[in-house]
């Protein structure tokens, strides 16, 4: 009897509290190389776990479970080994079930797209749950009213809030598994779509935009006359550029193209927009007619996830090349611009071709489609 009261005490539940978060660091570490690229290979057979369900299934889990501990730290009768049978049935299952997830999605089969975004959304999980249980209490007392709230003068977010991220880290995780490897790169796509329209609607403004006049000039001496009147004192005053003058310096980055327009600035952005509107469509077509169309995955053995992974790293090269070219059209500089509008368009081309051939089958309407797209991306 002594044995089984002494395993319910508050020390107890620290020593168990103690033992869960080790865990969850040790394997927060696991999922962080997993993200960044860094882990090494192991052999250990995972082909037979489904990474979705698992990660799924964990996550649901852990936010049930988190809910109550988020209730029995806060309740009077504070209950140790309440929130110990909670504690032993996360270490047993879920922590280690949402890690496993992420080690199981190999890239081979989900691509090293998923691989990566699985083991960042089982990270944060297992990171914000660490921070719930770090905030159980150690003295076998609920806790305070501010360290519920996270009122000022408490570390961090109260347990309320904490509780509140971990639904929204295990939602997202749920969601994610849910989509599964079609839905994880059409939101990306969908991302980078917007991103580059972004980005053409600024071309366009700074298109619009009408160089200045030098016709006011004489107003301006004049006005500088009075105001040296006013203030022909202060010597600092004439030293320190004003604050209009520190704008005019920041926007003078930032050219308009001249009316006279001698090195034909216009007729490259003209030809770069209708090119970047051409790109938007290309990105909407491999949502409809690739992505939305994959064949069941993962697999074991398909060449779709290398594809895939091909695909997206050209993807993500094109917001900052995009970026460098608008720096270069700002800058009126037409060398620049045309090498680095080459090279833009070079990538899209490349990502047309990439994805021009259906999964099963040797062509189909898109690829067609894309032969047309590619002429009308070199004609410029």
């Amino acid at each position: 009897m002594a044995s089984s009261s002494s395993s319910t005490t508050p020390a107890a539940l620290n020593a168990l509290s103690d033992t869960a978060i080790a865990l969850m660091r040790q394997l927060e570490v696991v999922l962080q190389n997993i993200n960044s690229g860094k882990d090494t290979l192991q052999r250990s057979d995972t082909s037979s776990v489904d990474a979705f369900t698992l990660a799924r299934d964990s996550a649901s889990l852990i936010k049930a479970h988190s809910t109550k501990i988020s209730v029995l730290i806060i309740n009077e009768p504070f209950t140790p080994s309440a929130i110990i049978k909670v504690l032993r049935e996360l270490v047993s299952g879920p922590i280690p079930g949402i890690a496993t997830a992420g080690q199981a999605c190999d890239a081979d089969r989900y691509t090293t797209t998923v691989r990566k975004d699985l083991a960042w959304k089982c990270y944060t999980v297992l990171k914000e749950l660490r921070g719930l249980v770090e905030k159980i209490p150690r003295d076998g007392k609920i806790l305070s009213t501010a360290q519920k709230s996270g009122s000022t003068g408490t570390a961090g977010n109260g347990s309320m809030v904490a509780t509140g991220v971990i639904w929204s880290a295990c939602d997202d995780l749920v969601q994610f598994s849910t989509g599964g490897i079609g839905g994880c790169f059409i939101k990306k796509v969908e991302e980078f779509r917007a991103t580059l329209k972004d980005v053409m609607e600024e071309l366009k403004e700074w298109r619009d935009e009408e160089p200045e006049d030098d016709e006011d000039d004489d107003d301006d001496d004049e006005d500088d006359d009075a105001v040296n009147e006013v203030d022909h004192d202060s010597a600092l005053g004439s030293m320190m550029p004003s604050t209009q003058e520190m704008i005019d310096d920041m926007m003078s980055n930032q050219g308009t193209i001249p009316r006279d327009d001698p090195d034909k600035i216009r007729e490259r952005l003209e030809s770069c927009l209708k090119r970047v509107r051409l790109t938007t469509l290309l990105y909407q077509a491999i949502i409809k007619r690739r992505l939305k169309t994959l064949p069941p995955l993962p697999a074991e053995t398909s060449d779709i996830p290398k594809r895939l992974d091909e695909s997206m790293r050209v993807l993500k090269k094109l917001p900052h090349m995009f970026d460098e070219l608008a720096g270069a059209f700002y800058e009126l500089s037409p060398d620049e611009i045309d090498r680095v509008m080459n090279l833009c368009f070079d990538e899209i081309v490349l990502l047309s071709e990439l994805l021009k051939t259906p999964w099963t089958g040797e062509s189909d309407e898109f690829s067609q489609w894309v032969g047309k797209f590619q002429a009308e991306i070199r004609k410029g």
